[in-house]
């Protein structure tokens, strides 16, 4: 699990959380915003899509709107730089070529 060094992906709590699960943790270097732009820029949009202004009853519904804007962001969403195609018909294109 990549994240930046915010204070939350640092608690004692979290980092135990994620060894208990076998997640290995990385972390972007220390003042470098861009080490980590491009999940910056997922996890902003899948607040501002699904999170904001939306109530979730329970962790499990929120799961799910998460696994499902997943996705729906990876083999639906299009995006301008690559070419008006999802992250998925973008890697299958270039792979092909």
């Amino acid at each position: 699990f990549h994240s930046d060094q915010g204070w939350a992906y640092q608690m004692g709590s979290y980092v135990g959380r994620l060894k208990e699960e076998r997640i290995f943790q990385s972390m972007s270097r220390k003042g470098t915003c861009l080490d980590n732009s491009v999940m910056e820029n997922f996890f902003g949009l899948l607040k501002q899509e699904i999170y904001y202004g939306h109530t979730y009853h329970s962790f499990e519904e929120l799961e799910r709107a998460i696994r499902h804007y997943i996705t729906y962001y990876n083999k639906h969403r299009i995006k301008a730089k690559l070419g008006w195609l999802s992250p998925v018909d973008y890697r299958l294109r270039h792979a092909a070529a």
